[in-house]
C-alpha cells in the first residue's frame, strides 16, 4: 500500500507541485492629482474584490504593451505612459474555469493615465475607482501588491 502511495505521489501530486507558476501582468495605473498620486482600481468580474488592470500576456506584445491593453479593456484607459521595466511582482491564488486554482505570478507596471474613457469592452462588468496609493493598499488583498502600493 504504500509504495501505491508513493507512485501516485511522484506520478500525481509532485509534479502539479513543481509546477513553474503562470506569469500575469498588470497595470499599476495612476495620476497626479492636488494631494499627490491617485491609484485607478477596478473590480474583478467573479468576486467583485478591488485588483489592478491584469492578463495573461499576449502573442505579439511585450509585458508592457499587454499590460497597456489590459488597462484599456478593464479599465478605459486609453492613452497612458508605461514604464519598459516592472516595478514589482506579486503572487495570487486564481480561480481556474475548471474549478482547479493556479498560483499567478503578476508583474507590475507603472502606468500614468493621460486619457480615460467613459466606454471601453468592459465598462458594464466592473467598477473602478480612483484612491490614494495608501487606501489601494488597504483594499487590496494581495500582501505584496499591498507593499508595491504603500511604497508608490
Amino acid at each position: 500500500m504504500t509504495n501505491k502511495i508513493s507512485k501516485a505521489w511522484t506520478e500525481l501530486v509532485l509534479p502539479i507541485l513543481q509546477r513553474p507558476k503562470r506569469v500575469q501582468v498588470a497595470a499599476l495605473c495612476y495620476r497626479q492629482s492636488e494631494n499627490g498620486r491617485d491609484v485607478l482600481l477596478i473590480t474583478s468580474r467573479d468576486t467583485g474584490r478591488w485588483i489592478l488592470p491584469k492578463g495573461w500576456p499576449i502573442d505579439g506584445l511585450d509585458g508592457p504593451q499587454a499590460a497597456l491593453r489590459e488597462a484599456w479593456e478593464e479599465a478605459g484607459v486609453r492613452t497612458a505612459e508605461i514604464e519598459p521595466r516592472a516595478v514589482g511582482q506579486y503572487d495570487y491564488t486564481k480561480g481556474l474555469d475548471s474549478g482547479g486554482e493556479a498560483v499567478v505570478e503578476t508583474q507590475v507596471y507603472l502606468t500614468r493615465v493621460i486619457e480615460l474613457e467613459q466606454d471601453y469592452p468592459e465598462a458594464g462588468e466592473r467598477a473602478r475607482k480612483w484612491v490614494a496609493p495608501e487606501d489601494a493598499a488597504n483594499m487590496v488583498e494581495e500582501p505584496e501588491l499591498k507593499e508595491i502600493l504603500r511604497h508608490l
